[in-house]
């Protein structure tokens, strides 16, 4: 343990614990924005102290900015937490229409995303976040997650980022251990860990936090990990992170995070409808099974 009023962990700007929260929809397709801000309610009560909407889990590939700013407007009247939303594209013209109407709608940060597919040069993708940060008026947190975008971002690139007004953090779901702490030492960025099985690693390292998928049902955990880690009780948080990580795997390991995420929140009664957008389909009895059989073995019911 350490020494009285002693904390292992940085402050964390955006929270500590940051579910990447599904949007909810009606059978027909609809954004049910009503049950998005009750959702939202629900996991700040559990433990979440920050709430990402309109990310990857979120089905942003398939909501439209109109729905995007309005799904922020219903969070952030719902909490009184941070509230950040996804706003990022391939396409840096639309990338700035999203940051200016979410940043509108109320976001305290924006989520933008490696530009993906288009694998543009280390040069272009500081200039498209030139563009977007010319834009923002609200912090923005870099979301580096190769396995969707298709791109590898050097070491020089992040730092010709860090330079740049209002870049203030990093969503790292590169999987990438070894690099991490360099990176995070040479920009001065706040850092994240985007990945469940490495929150515990990333912490070590001098991450301040996770935004996560399992947190839909195990946001209260994560929380104790956090705390148990930041008081010193590393054996604590050891035997935290082994206790969820079936959980971990089994909304993960299909790589179908926002399908397996409404999975689980069907399984404990906190989502009767689990419609989702093409191509994605909802949830089946097996995958709410598997949900279940992971919450079971993480001894969350």
């Amino acid at each position: 343990m350490t020494e009285t009023g002693a904390h292992l962990l940085p402050p964390a700007p955006f929270g500590r614990v940051i579910p990447a929260m599904i949007t909810p929809m009606n059978k027909d397709g609809s954004v049910n924005y009503g049950a998005a801000a009750d959702l939202a309610r629900t996991l700040v009560a559990d433990g979440a102290d920050g709430i990402l909407v309109n990310g990857t889990t979120g089905e942003s590939p398939v909501t439209h900015m109109e729905e995007k700013a309005n799904l922020v407007r219903a969070v952030k009247d719902a909490v009184d937490v941070p509230v950040i939303s996804g706003a990022g594209s391939n396409d840096t013209a639309h990338t700035v229409r999203m940051v200016e109407m979410t940043q509108e709608a109320g976001a305290d940060a924006l989520l933008v995303v490696m530009p993906y597919y288009s694998r543009p040069s280390q040069d272009g993708v500081v200039a498209h976040f030139r563009s977007v940060c010319q834009s923002a008026q609200r912090p923005i947190i870099l979301y580096d997650v190769p396995g969707r975008t298709g791109l590898h971002v050097e070491l020089d690139t992040y730092r010709r980022l860090a330079e740049l007004d209002g870049i203030t953090a990093v969503k790292d779901a590169t999987g990438d251990l070894a690099s991490m702490p360099r990176k995070r030492q040479e920009t001065g960025l706040t850092w994240y860990s985007g990945d469940d099985s490495l929150y515990m690693p990333f912490l070590a390292l001098g991450a301040v936090g996770v935004i996560s998928v399992i947190a839909h049902v195990a946001s209260g955990p994560m929380k104790r990990l956090a705390d148990e880690f930041d008081a010193g009780d590393l054996d604590g948080a050891r035997d935290l992170a082994a206790r969820l990580d079936p959980l971990v795997q089994a909304l993960n390991g299909q790589g179908q995070q926002a399908v397996m995420a409404k999975a689980a929140l069907k399984a404990v009664g906190r989502l009767d409808q689990t419609a989702m957008r093409l191509p994605n389909l909802g949830p089946d009895e097996d995958q709410v099974a598997l949900a279940r059989k992971g919450m079971k073995a993480a001894g969350l019911i």
